[in-house]
């Protein structure tokens, strides 16, 4: 495994964002400010979305990040994330955007999820776990991915509370929070200080200390 200073050098000053989720773009714009790296994404140089055939978070961010490379021979990070729920064998889990159908329609996906629950007759506290899961692939020219992952454990709410952040956010209570959603806090209560609350956040909070780029807000 290459050490920081080296994976640093090799990304350079442009890195491309192998999204064109609004939601993904803004978070990441302000997880990887501290880099110094001029951030573009996917969506704003009009690559194609790749069909993501991989079975694991792994597999679909590495085959997001290493087509962006292959389009645009610059370094390319992206992220597959989602929503794993115990009671649910792990659904929605990689289709966890697949479930709001083209409209991108998550109150409808969160509704899946409660009724899923409902079926399973998970009712109390302990039957409604869940993680929400974030790997983020590096993609450098000639050079192997790198992979790293983020988690956050914590318990399905019994209906969706909040406006904030995007997905599944308004359904799911991190354990280590104060009992709200993640669509009741601020992008500030999710992703800042050193031991961050969000799946994403952590991911990057890994990235970061792999590139030996200081985390501190």
């Amino acid at each position: 495994m290459s050490g920081g200073a080296d994976l640093r050098a090799a990304i350079g000053d442009k890195l491309v964002l192998a999204t064109h989720n609004k939601g993904k773009i803004a978070e990441f714009d302000t997880l990887l400010a501290p880099l110094g790296i001029t951030v573009v994404s996917a969506g704003a140089l009009g690559l194609p979305e790749p069909e993501e055939t991989g079975t694991t978070f792994a597999a679909n961010a590495a085959l997001k990040a290493e087509a962006a490379t292959a389009a645009t021979g610059l370094p390319a990070l992206a992220d597959d994330s989602g929503l794993t729920v115990d009671a649910l064998g792990g659904d929605p889990g990689i289709y966890s955007a697949r479930w709001a159908g083209p409209d991108k329609d998550f109150a409808h996906a969160m509704q899946r999820v409660l009724d899923g629950l409902a079926a399973a007759g998970a009712t109390a506290p302990d039957q409604r776990r869940g993680a929400f899961v974030a790997c983020l692939a590096l993609s450098l020219p000639s050079r192997a991915t790198t992979l790293i992952e983020g988690r956050c454990e914590g318990v399905i709410a019994g209906a969706p509370r909040g406006t904030g952040g995007f997905g599944y956010d308004p359904l799911f209570v991190p354990d280590d929070g104060d009992g709200r959603t993640f669509g009741e806090m601020d992008s500030a209560e999710k992703h800042g200080g050193p031991t961050p609350l969000s799946h994403r956040a952590r991911a990057v909070a890994m990235f970061k200390d792999r590139l030996g780029v200081a985390n501190a807000t």
